[in-house]
């Protein structure tokens, strides 16, 4: 997530430079054949440019709003579920008549925060955190703490080694972590350590886990639906391609003005059709890379950090003074 008050202009640049390459290229060659060749008949009317830029406009701005939902839906689920791992360490720390439990609970709850959170930073195929311009900014500015470490490693700290040697082979780690935390409880109910509505209300609780960790999982593995994503990649680059050929003649008629450019004013359609086409592929370019709010790009909600607090938290109220630092930002990015 960046956290800066925006992107630079140059920032902006650097990262959609590989489409502005194209899109010199694509408003370079109308402007040639018309100009040097003298291929008058290659322009089209302005109303081609008015209608398909109409109407790649509503398009776009759908999806954008589409991610964009998908982001806060995102963010309102890791903070319900943030919520509710305070509460766990609240009832885990005084629901167990034997302090020495309330420990285990906690630190198995934090080894679900980690697990939950490297499974939501594996790669997809279809996220766009691996395309050039994107990877490029990653090993520039910030780096993805799921990426640096292993789970296995950061699991240790948190669980027993026979938990760890269980855990092994498990493809869904998070969800066995609540199953053993629900086995914890029983036991503890079974041993008279917990009376029966403390029980039953801890069971209630990784219930309300199990539900948020399906939430995000459904943002994770169902993306945007690709239909809508390949028809919106497919109106904005045909909307570039012929906008140049839309604009030709009507800087061409410019000539009539007279001055010092007369003449030459056919050639101000590469600028100006670059520019109007820039914002389209743009803002094409921030919904593909919004669409998706676990994939470890640059504006992901902040889930390492996230858990990294509700760690320092929950480790608070175990009275426990040796606690990890909050994460720090890199270049004005926290992850």
């Amino acid at each position: 997530m960046k956290i800066s008050k925006s992107y630079t202009l140059v920032e902006f640049l650097a990262w959609t430079r590989r489409k502005i390459y194209v899109l010199l290229l694509l408003a370079l060659v109308p402007v040639m054949l018309y100009e040097l060749l003298g291929l008058k008949w290659i322009s089209a009317p302005w109303s081609v440019a008015v209608l398909l830029g109409t109407a790649t406009s509503f398009i776009v701005g759908f999806r954008n709003a589409q991610t964009y939902n998908r982001t806060l839906e995102a963010q309102q689920v890791w903070s319900a579920i943030a919520g509710t791992s305070r509460y766990w360490g609240l009832i885990a720390r005084d629901f167990p008549t034997t302090p020495g439990n309330s420990a285990v609970l906690v630190r198995r709850h934090l080894a679900w925060l980690t697990a939950l959170r490297h499974h939501l930073r594996g790669r997809r195929v279809w996220e766009a955190v691996s395309s050039p311009s994107n990877a490029e900014y990653r090993r520039r500015f910030y780096r993805v703490p799921e990426h640096a470490t292993s789970l296995d490693a950061e699991l240790q700290p948190y669980l027993t080694p026979a938990e760890c040697a269980q855990l092994a082979p498990v493809k869904g780690k998070a969800t066995r972590l609540l199953g053993l935390q629900s086995e914890a409880i029983r036991a503890l109910y079974a041993k008279q350590e917990l009376v029966v509505l403390h029980h039953t209300e801890m069971q209630k609780t990784l219930k309300e886990l199990l539900d948020q960790q399906g939430k995000v999982e459904r943002i994770k593995n169902f993306p945007y639906p690709r239909q809508y994503a390949t028809i919106n990649n497919f109106f904005v680059w045909c909307f570039a391609a012929l906008l140049p050929f839309c604009m030709v003649r009507e800087f061409d008629r410019l000539n009539d003005i007279g001055g010092i450019f007369a003449g030459q004013m056919v050639w101000l359609t590469v600028p100006f059709s670059m520019l109007i086409s820039w914002m389209y592929i743009s803002l094409d370019q921030v919904g593909e890379s919004t669409e998706n709010p676990f994939e470890g790009g640059a504006n992901d909600v902040p889930i390492s950090q996230i858990c990294r607090l509700v760690e320092i938290e929950l480790r608070e109220m175990l009275g426990e003074t040796d606690l990890p630092p909050p994460l720090t930002p890199e270049n004005q990015i926290i992850l």
